[in-house]
């Protein structure tokens, strides 16, 4: 399909037509054409003629493709919105493509490390130092010729980004141009944007909430109510800031849309998948079985791995990330967990300001 035929404005890229991938497609469609690639080629065709991807309608002014160079070709400012698993393989295929005049945003809450011992990230074996974890955008700046990166970061929950629900986000990045560019193009009344030049804090805050999701799931799985899910949360937010700041970002930024918000979202609702994790754990299913039956990833199975090992590393003060961690890789009982908690010695309420 050629884009002459659909607008005359230069269309965005989104890379990914997974859950979130689609409805970060939709949102910029409402402003501009978008084209939205898919891996597979049988993929992107069934997208095009269903006009639907991952359950959700497509706005007409998507097409999907599988064509790395046709969408590096036609998109300057592109999305990448893929597991990070995933993501540094995926720029290896698409940095041939890409320009120094490129823009790249991406969504991924993730981080990538560098095992020593297991190809496993959820190998409770693994090794590695704290220096040799990566942001998504440091791999985009490792892996490619841009330099014009940013991310994307917030509460923004695919199916209520489907459902056109209002929602706020954050565009974080050291160029105020890649800040414009980004807040142009997905703008809309129902999606407000926000700014940040502290692209590392906010991709931190991103990432590191999803242990704490999974943490509410459980508690959530168990029966508790508000007082103890409000402990959790509050105590959670310190644990965020103080393995962030350990990693050197500044505190400010777990604080705001990326950080706190996003807790709220994620660690409340059963859209969340990291949430669904522990909510399944608590009903008495296992973790593998939880994982072979998920049809996306947890992303924050993989960060509650990486956070108790950097704690432990660094003898960082986190409880909840050690008990997280117990439960998901050593099997302790929730019981047990939660007992362990309660009788943690207690410290300073607010040691984080």
């Amino acid at each position: 399909m050629d884009y002459k035929n659909v607008s005359n404005k230069t269309p965005v890229g989104v890379i990914g037509a997974g859950s979130f991938g689609t409805a970060v497609a939709n949102l910029l469609a409402e402003n501009n054409p978008v084209i939205l690639y898919s891996r597979r080629a049988d993929r992107a065709n069934e997208i095009n003629k269903t006009k639907t991807s991952s359950g959700q309608s497509l706005h007409p002014r998507i097409i999907a493709t599988n064509d790395i160079e046709y969408i590096c070709k036609e998109c300057f400012l592109i999305f990448p919105s893929v597991p990070s698993q995933g993501f540094r393989e995926m720029l290896r295929e698409f940095a041939p493509f890409l320009r120094p005049d490129h823009i790249l945003i991406h969504t991924t809450k993730g981080l990538d490390v560098n095992l020593k011992t297991s190809d496993n990230i959820l190998d409770k074996t693994i090794s590695f130092e704290p220096s040799e974890i990566m942001t998504m955008s440091q791999v985009i700046l490792q892996e490619t010729n841009v330099k014009r990166i940013g991310c994307m970061s917030g509460p923004n929950l695919a199916k209520e980004l489907a459902q056109h629900q209002p929602a706020a986000t954050v565009i974080a990045s050291h160029f105020d141009e890649v800040i414009s560019e980004a807040r142009n193009a997905i703008k809309s009344p129902r999606f407000q944007v926000y700014a940040s030049h502290d692209i590392f804090g906010v991709e931190l805050a991103g990432v590191l909430k999803n242990t704490m999701a999974i943490a509410a799931g459980i508690l959530n799985g168990m029966g508790y109510g508000q007082n103890t899910m409000a402990f959790m949360l509050s105590r959670g937010v310190r644990e965020m800031i103080v393995i962030g700041t350990a990693l050197g970002a500044d505190k400010s930024a777990f604080l705001g849309l990326a950080g706190i918000g996003d807790l709220f979202a994620t660690a409340s609702s059963p859209l969340s998948r990291n949430y669904t994790v522990g909510y399944r754990l608590a009903q008495g299913e296992s973790l593998d079985y939880i994982i072979s039956t998920s049809s996306e990833v947890a992303e924050g199975l993989k960060t509650v791995n990486i956070c108790n090992h950097i704690s432990h590393q660094l003898k960082l003060d986190t409880p909840i990330i050690k008990t997280a961690y117990s439960i998901l890789f050593e099997e302790m009982e929730l019981s047990e967990a939660l007992s362990y908690l309660m009788n943690y010695k207690s410290s300073k309420d607010v040691d984080y300001v």
